[in-house]
């Protein structure tokens, strides 16, 4: 994994065993989300005492928080298998029915991505959930036949990043509805101590907190970092991680004291100095800095919006229009909010500075250059 998608809240193929390895495993041993946490508590328990399925259940939240982690501890905690699938692999309601139909008394099944789901599957869903029973639809036209299926009693535990593209009738079918907060620092120091024990990683306070600082708010980027500075550690260290090790293992891995990474920096030289400070299409903006609009748009965009250091609109218009151009219509349009800018705070733009203390709104900055 490169620098450039250390800090990018999704999961790779490649990393998902480690990630396995360092999941809690119970509710008691899920760090944050307390609240989430005590009302799930009294979810599972109250079912288990009546001997029935909990009511089906849906976690939205930005990746990298643990919804698949939750989902797990669901089943757990149940003492029920689990079947894991996700919305954009159920293409056809048949690939949903056969699911359903060898779904065991109790089970739980988990949607990743819910929100993507076929129409027609979505549809199937909706009797099972509700009735615990299906209609699988057999032959095509006047002859065709609807084959009713009861499905075991299960809960099913759907999983989104936004929340605001499920279908009303979808969302009403979930009995308790849960969203997912980021991180504070100290729960991610918390986690990265647990990781720490359970990957055999020596760690002292101080290199947690730095490592927690640098993870924006996400425990999978976290416990990601803390893979890479423990490959520091043992190769050019005494493998302990330290609060000066993790800083150059981080500098190395060329993420900053803010969790920003290359590409991110990039993103915020490139509205400084080519387009003064925006706004500035997303498809241009992505030229500037040499990736994709979609990866400016899901990697970078998010962060940056939360931290302050961009600002989204649906037009031009802020700030002014420098005279004798014109911005133009464009499909949506970010600006600079305050970023980080190398002293004296009114110089020529220059590259992003590692400094979190010297800051300067790309506004101010035109104003004086103007």
């Amino acid at each position: 994994m490169t620098g450039e998608n250390l800090v990018s809240a999704y999961v790779s193929d490649a990393e998902r065993d480690a990630e396995v390895s360092v999941r809690p495993k119970r509710l008691e041993e899920f760090i944050a989300q307390h609240r989430v946490r005590d009302q799930l508590d009294l979810l599972l328990k109250g079912a288990m005492r009546r001997g029935s399925p909990p009511d089906h259940i849906l976690l939205s939240g930005p990746p990298g928080l643990g919804k698949t982690t939750l989902a797990n501890i669901v089943a757990a905690e149940l003492g029920s298998g689990i079947r894991v699938t996700s919305g954009p692999a159920i293409e056809r309601s048949g690939d949903l029915a056969a699911i359903l139909t060898s779904l065991a008394e109790g089970d739980v099944l988990f949607i990743d991505e819910i929100h993507r789901i076929a129409r027609p599957a979505e549809e199937l869903l909706y009797s099972a959930m509700e009735d615990f029973r299906v209609d699988v639809v057999v032959g095509k036209g006047p002859g065709a036949t609807a084959i009713p299926l009861d499905v075991e009693p299960f809960t099913l535990v759907g999983a989104t990043t936004r929340s605001g593209l499920l279908t009303g009738p979808m969302r009403d079918r979930f009995g308790f509805v849960a969203h997912l907060d980021f991180y504070t620092p100290a729960e991610l120091e918390a986690l990265l101590r647990r990781s720490a024990r359970i990957l055999g990683v020596p760690i002292t306070d101080e290199g947690a907190a730095e490592i927690a600082g640098r993870s924006r708010g996400t425990p999978r980027i976290a416990n990601r970092l803390l893979r890479r500075v423990r490959d520091f550690a043992e190769v050019r260290a005494d493998g302990v991680v330290t609060l000066e090790t993790a800083r150059s293992a981080l500098t190395v891995y060329d993420v900053d004291a803010l969790g920003l990474d290359r590409l991110d920096r990039a993103v915020l030289t490139a509205l400084v100095d080519s387009f003064r400070g925006g706004p500035v299409g997303l498809s241009t903006l992505a030229v500037a800095v040499g990736e994709q609009p979609d990866t400016v748009e899901e990697v970078c965009e998010p962060f940056l919006v939360r931290a302050g250091l961009l600002a989204r609109t649906p037009r031009g218009g802020w700030p002014p229009r420098p005279p004798g151009t014109t911005w133009g219509v464009r499909r949506r349009m970010v600006h600079l909010a305050p970023i980080l800018l190398p002293c004296p705070i009114f110089s020529p733009p220059s590259p992003i500075s590692r400094d979190p203390n010297v800051i300067c709104t790309a506004f101010g900055l035109l104003r004086r250059r103007d």
